[in-house]
């Protein structure tokens, strides 16, 4: 799928908010007649699920401060299969953190609606709101792309048109204003983003004021019962109990006094982060980053004011939350095929080609792998801790995709499964950089090509005797056992605890 199409962006209203961030998708018919009502704005909330440092609530806020309109935010659920393709650990993260933004959005009285129908329903809503505008937030993924152009397009088709602006709140630059074009490496997309960087990383302002809710009121929301039915419908992976949701707790993990991430642990990042028996190097930030109960904008600019203190770990730190992490998602807005071996550089197709018949010492199916049933107990480790714990360390998301392309029929195979594995499991699964992450170990998308040998071709290769090289494997298995011990000991618990609760009720 192409780039969804945007004219020229038309006069946007000053604000704090870089004009580069906002595009047009539809001008709408300006400001209200004279005397007339002005119609509110509404935020439809997508990918960056937060209130503080978010700039297309920053936009949607000043465009209702121009015309002394009131604000709104909405968020829609977005119906099967594509909801459902999360898990109930995925929506189970998602739903309790939007819990915790309508309670936040209360306090500041801003109306809060949630739609449980899909992204159909957003169009009824401005309508009946008699809306004058929409924003919505960015994401290069191919089901939000195709809601957000219906929506734009049954908007379009009423008479009484309604502005629609879309802003990239996710990146520090915006993904249009970063490059034009699909970069092929990270180095043609760094010497890019180092140009520009410096009048996107700025501070965010403070949320305009705007009149008072007059309008329909959100129907209430009883979260227990949303949350368990929506839970019970997808596929039972299990919440994870290490990462709690919202903005506080992301902000915590970031600078919290106990175990934050820039006032406690981002010494060691740059010299222990590729190290999988040391996971406290890391950020800890990605469920956050994913969800976005955190800007990675205010995550770089607290970066950037601790920098004396350990430079080349902010440093390095930087180069992965800003340049690999906003290349993914050049790559998935870019690349149409972003999840497909179709998306690969055509040396990388033509070598995965050349060798898919090649013997392969194992093949297993996809049954075998998700139950980490194969023949090397340090892939069958990172398999169980993406599984029980809900992360997998980064250092071996690599060796364990690429052991997938050895151990299956052919290249297609191979990337399919991992994404399929990656997605249910991982709690920031169905991100750009999960589908990068699979490219990169399977087609080689952002690397070269290296010495050719089986199976693999030019593709880079890592085996068991490399990782024994760089790592203490013993160790980190032990350690992913001590995980899924811990893990399943909660969870009987848990078991245990209903089970008494249930009883207790029926007496």
């Amino acid at each position: 799928m192409a780039p969804t199409a945007s004219p020229s962006p038309g006069p946007v209203v000053t604000a704090p908010v870089h004009q580069a961030r906002v595009r047009v998708l539809h001008p709408g018919q300006g400001l209200p007649p004279a005397g007339a009502k002005p119609g509110p704005v509404v935020y439809w909330m997508l990918r960056d699920q937060r209130l503080a440092d978010n700039w297309a609530l920053l936009h949607a806020a000043s465009l209702a401060a121009a015309s002394a309109a009131p604000l709104a935010v909405a968020f829609s659920l977005f119906p099967k299969p594509f909801l459902l393709s999360a898990r109930r650990r995925q929506l189970g993260f998602l739903l309790r953190g939007l819990r915790r933004l309508a309670a936040d959005a209360a306090t500041r009285r801003i109306p809060f609606f949630l739609l449980t129908g899909g992204p159909t329903e957003i169009p009824a809503l401005v309508w009946r709101l008699g809306a004058s505008a929409l924003v919505a937030d960015f994401s290069p993924l191919r089901p939000v792309r195709e809601a957000l152009d219906a929506v734009v397009g049954t908007l379009g088709r009423d008479a009484a048109s309604v502005a629609v602006h879309q802003v990239d709140a996710h990146n520090v630059v915006p993904v249009w204003a970063a490059s034009g074009k699909l970069e092929y490496s990270a180095k043609t997309f760094r010497s890019k983003m180092n140009k520009v960087l410096d009048e996107y990383l700025v501070e965010f302002p403070e949320l305009a004021q705007v009149v008072p809710w007059d309008r329909e009121q959100p129907k209430d929301i009883d979260w227990d019962m949303l949350i368990d039915t929506v839970c019970s419908q997808a596929e039972d992976v299990p919440e994870i109990d290490w990462c709690e949701p919202g903005e506080a707790a992301a902000m915590e993990a970031l600078l919290g006094t106990k175990d934050g991430f820039l006032t406690k642990r981002i010494k060691s990042y740059d010299s222990d982060r590729n190290y999988p028996t040391k996971p406290t190097a890391l950020s800890g930030l990605s469920p956050y980053l994913h969800f976005g109960h955190i800007s990675a904008q205010r995550c770089a600019l607290e970066a950037k004011k601790r920098r004396h203190l350990s430079p080349k770990s902010v440093d390095a730190f930087l180069e992965e939350l800003i340049i690999r992490r906003e290349l993914a998602d050049n790559f998935c807005y870019y690349q149409p095929h972003y999840d497909s071996v179709a998306g690969a550089w055509e040396w990388a197709r033509k070598t995965l080609k050349d060798h898919a018949a090649d013997k392969r010492e194992h093949i297993y199916t996809r049954e075998q792998l998700e139950n980490a049933k194969t023949a090397d107990p340090l892939w069958n480790a990172s398999q169980l801790e993406m599984v029980h714990h809900g992360k997998m360390h980064g250092f071996m998301r690599m060796y364990w995709a690429k052991k997938i392309l050895e151990w299956t029929s052919g290249p297609e195979e191979a990337l399919s499964i991992a994404i399929y594995l990656n997605d249910k499991y991982h709690i920031d699964g169905r991100d750009p950089n999960g589908y990068v992450g699979c490219m990169w170990s399977i087609c080689g998308l952002h690397d070269q090509g290296w010495k050719e040998r089986p199976v693999f071709g030019k593709i880079r290769y890592m085996n068991y005797a490399g990782c024994k090289r760089k790592l203490d494997v013993d160790a980190y298995i032990s350690y992913v056992k001590r995980l899924v011990a811990q893990r399943k000991k909660r969870k009987l618990e848990e078991s245990l605890n209903s089970a008494a609760k249930y009883s207790k009720s029926e007496d």
